[in-house]
């Protein structure tokens, strides 16, 4: 008897734990704007959603996470956001950097003298 009650009581545990991540959702995809007071991601289905930024918002730097620098047009991001009635909080965004790789310089070859004909 005593087990059920336990086992009982875990069940009700874990159960009530995975009905707290509901509330959150995420956008991923590409920054089209950014401003203090909102963030705009371009979704890979091509749809524009816009997130409201406030003072609580964290950004994470996918390479620097202790970083202070913020999303710039073109970055990449995944936002955890809240949704109050039709607008969306963001409470972190992830982010990595876009940066332009530059094409490696073209390899110097040495070219064999050219043959001159016999006289």
């Amino acid at each position: 008897m005593f087990y059920r009650l336990i086992l009982t009581a875990m069940c009700m545990t874990l159960t009530s734990t995975a009905f707290a991540h509901g509330t959150g959702q995420h956008v991923l995809g590409t920054v089209v704007a950014i401003d203090a007071k909102h963030l705009e991601v371009k979704t890979q289905k091509g749809t524009t959603v816009d997130v409201q930024i406030n003072k609580q918002t964290r950004f994470k730097e996918k390479d620097h996470p202790k970083s202070t620098n913020l999303p710039t047009v073109g970055d990449r991001v995944v936002v955890e956001a809240i949704k109050d009635d039709k607008t969306l909080t963001a409470t972190e965004v992830h982010f990595s950097s876009f940066k332009k790789q530059t094409p490696p310089p073209p390899a110097l070859t040495q070219q064999a003298p050219a043959a001159t004909p016999a006289p």
